[in-house]
């Protein structure tokens, strides 16, 4: 696996509908989402929102290589989840046989449902990440957060941890992917069939990589403090979020959507 393609912490740019929604609502829409898709059961109301997510990303400007790659990182989860759902469930066999005899419709409804669920909540997630820079996506956690500030919750610094591990997973990702190649270089076999050849031989990586985070860390806790990094207070921003009209009307039209999948049966 290329470490270097995977989507984590990326931005697509772009001017598309979703690109100019408020950080807030997108974050509010995906947990409405996922609250939506664990409370409802029917495949109905998974094709109903199959359909809505496709005019998403249609309005998202999106090419359909992005969403593959979001989809192929949990691709075995995907497989791992539906496999032990159909033949850990009990109910009905759907046929005679030491392996027929043991995966059950049940089985394979629980599993159809299971996979609808991931795939739909990280293709959701996708989109927002997709759509939103790490800095939008920090300083709109930290508004959502903000009213936790009477019992002294330090939404400010979570929000700076947010936003610098957004920033920095896609770099450590290619520096991991540059430890990988040169370690190959070196003779060291990462295709061994063997489990524990293949788990000592990840030592020669996570040491490198775990020198290279503690470096960058330490760069910039440096470079903070030089800057005169205070914490949030008295902190301005150079773009205020203000929420418009267009971001209240998708807020509605995803509560009217969330709704209607929980009515349909």
């Amino acid at each position: 696996m290329n470490l270097a393609n995977l989507t984590i912490g990326t931005y697509y740019p772009g001017n598309s509908f979703i690109h100019r929604l408020d950080g807030r609502i997108k974050i509010i829409c995906v947990l409405l989402f996922s609250l939506t898709l664990f409370l409802v059961s029917s495949f109905y109301a998974f094709i109903f929102i199959a359909l809505f997510f496709v005019f998403v990303f249609y309005l998202s400007d999106l090419t359909l290589s992005w969403l593959f790659k979001a989809i192929r990182p949990v691709l075995y989860i995907l497989i791992l989840s539906f496999i032990l759902q159909i033949f850990f469930s009990s109910g009905s066999p759907i046929g005679k046989g030491i392996l027929l005899s043991r995966i059950t419709l049940e089985g394979l409804n629980q599993g159809m449902l299971v996979v609808c669920r991931i795939s739909l909540l990280v293709c959701f997630a996708s989109i927002m990440t997709f759509t939103t820079t790490s800095v939008a996506m920090a300083d709109s956690f930290e508004l959502l957060l903000s009213p936790l500030a009477i019992i002294r919750f330090p939404s400010h610094e979570i929000a700076m941890v947010m936003t610098i591990a957004l920033r920095y997973i896609p770099e450590l990702l290619v520096q991991a992917q540059k430890i990988i190649k040169a370690q190959k270089a070196r003779g060291a076999d990462f295709e061994s069939k063997n489990i524990f050849l293949r788990a000592k031989s990840l030592l020669p990586i996570v040491i490198p990589l775990f020198v290279i985070a503690y470096q960058r860390a330490d760069e910039l806790g440096m470079a903070m403090e030089a800057r005169g990094y205070r914490g949030g207070e008295g902190r301005t921003r150079y773009k205020e979020s203000v929420l418009k009209t267009k971001d209240i009307a998708s807020l509605v039209s995803v509560v009217l959507i969330c709704g209607l999948a929980l009515f349909i049966k």
